[in-house]
């Protein structure tokens, strides 16, 4: 396919220096400052109905820690379904795999605080009642309005975070990972009767009653829209369809879509896109696949390994098959460069994005090195094409080639056992001056990182970014 494949014109010019950087943080800590003034606003009402003044025993210490909790879990939660909204204002600051991460850590705290709540309430009515635990349990349930529903919300709750757990995560597909968390869509929706019917924070105070409806309904906003309406929406008024396949190495094949207007799916060289096949077996899973051809608007291309899974179906899909494509997503892209002089490395499901920066990145003859990491270049994706564009560009290409050094490196071997981090220094002399964008298996990735940072590259510097979910 080298022989025929028409490049895309690179970027003609690009910002460089740390301003860029520097607002992108600034951008971040916006956001930051806005989610935690919300827990902050959530507290100020609290204590200004008389939180804690109202607090003289047990049972209304009880009550008051059932209400802040509840008050703080459910402001949480919702600031913990919107990070993984794939909101693009969301992604382009942190990108997928940041905001899944802080996702993940705010998992359990938010349990605990719902399930200190259930506690406190459960107990406080108990004491009330003079009941015991399990029979007020029932009595809550059974006999008080919306009390059921908030226990299945509960419920949900706990099966979503037990299901992100890193030991039960390893044992999901995405589709069952998937699967399972709309459920949390579910508890947030069961829970809302409860919060009005039996709560006294937001019923009947206008100024509570106006946050929490203005709080749910943006998040709720932001949830429809963009993780389910805009893909479909868009794909299909862009026609989205198979317009054929080309077999790149032994185990992997390049996907070519087409449709109309191809521009207006906004997606830059480095980042991914979900995608949905539209078949009757294959409608309702989806996978995440790096574009491995710059924009431009013939085609988007998809250049999918065979892991055994869903991609080997892919192998084989037949033109005309309609796609839905989610996203773009990620900030593996350009626009984190700063310095004028760039490493692209790359290994296995790593080469299609870096293939589409080298593309696509606006460079002299000699600011740009490439390094691709395989077992056989002789059946290496796209190895083809990088060699072409680099001869063109006046790119450096080096091609490692066999079976690793040692269980700590991310090399070949070498007769003389020299360290990652040295080699790397010969094969380019620049890379602490140098923006490094790196893709290849997670474990993978995490060895080359750690020999960039041993040849003295920034931190700020080294670009990684993973399929987070």
């Amino acid at each position: 396919m080298t022989a025929n494949f028409r490049f895309a014109q690179p970027n003609t010019r690009v910002r460089l220096g740390q301003r860029k950087i520097v607002r992108v943080r600034r951008g971040q800590d916006l956001v930051e400052v806005v989610a935690w003034a919300s827990v902050v606003a959530v507290l100020a009402m609290f204590l200004i109905d008389g939180g804690v003044k109202q607090v003289t025993d047990v049972t209304t210490g009880l009550g008051a820690l059932s209400r802040l909790t509840a008050l703080v879990g459910t402001d949480l939660l919702l600031i913990h379904m919107l990070l993984v909204a794939r909101v693009p204002w969301v992604d382009r600051l942190y990108g997928l795999d940041k905001s899944t991460e802080a996702h993940k850590k705010l998992g359990k705290p938010i349990l605990y605080l719902i399930v200190a709540h259930f506690l406190a309430s459960l107990v406080n009515y108990a004491m009330l009642d003079q009941k015991a635990i399990l029979a007020e349990l029932t009595n809550l349930v059974f006999n008080v309005p919306d009390m059921l529903t908030a226990t299945i919300a509960l419920i949900l709750m706990i099966a979503v975070v037990v299901s992100s757990i890193q030991i039960a995560r390893k044992r999901l597909s995405y589709e069952a990972w998937w699967l399972i968390h709309l459920l949390s869509y579910a508890s947030v929706f069961l829970a809302i009767p409860h919060q009005i019917s039996t709560g006294s924070d937001i019923a009947g105070k206008p100024f509570a009653m106006f946050y929490w409806i203005s709080l749910y309904l943006f998040v709720a906003g932001n949830i429809v829209w963009y993780r389910f309406l805009e893909p479909i929406v868009l794909s299909l008024r862009l026609g989205l369809k198979v317009e054929t396949t080309v077999r790149e190495s032994s185990d992997a094949t390049s996907i070519y879509i087409t449709g109309k207007n191809l521009e207006k799916l906004g997606y830059e060289a480095g980042q991914f896109f979900i995608l949905r096949v539209l078949t009757k077996g294959q409608w309702w899973r989806a996978h995440p696949f790096s574009v491995s051809a710059a924009p431009n608007s013939r085609f988007v291309r998809f250049t999918i390994g065979n892991r055994g899974d869903d991609t080997s179906l892919l192998q084989t899909i037949k033109p005309g098959t309609r796609i839905v494509l989610e996203g773009p997503y990620g900030v593996f892209t350009e626009a984190r460069r700063s310095r004028e002089k760039v490493t692209l490395i790359c290994a296995g499901i790593g080469a299609p994005p870096i293939r589409s920066l080298a593309e696509s990145m606006a460079a002299r003859p000699g600011d740009i090195n490439i390094i691709y990491r395989t077992r056989q270049t002789d059946d290496a994706a796209l190895v083809d094409e990088l060699t072409d564009l680099s001869q063109r560009r006046g790119f450096k290409l080096t091609l490692l080639e066999g079976g690793r050094g040692g269980a700590n490196s991310w090399m070949p071997a070498h007769p003389e056992n020299i360290p990652d981090h040295a080699r790397i220094s010969v094969i380019a002399p620049w890379i602490s001056e140098s923006d490094v964008f790196i893709c290849g298996p997670a474990a993978w990735t995490r060895s080359v990182k750690k020999s960039l940072l041993r040849a003295g590259t920034p931190e700020h510097q080294i670009h990684a970014e993973e399929f987070a979910w």
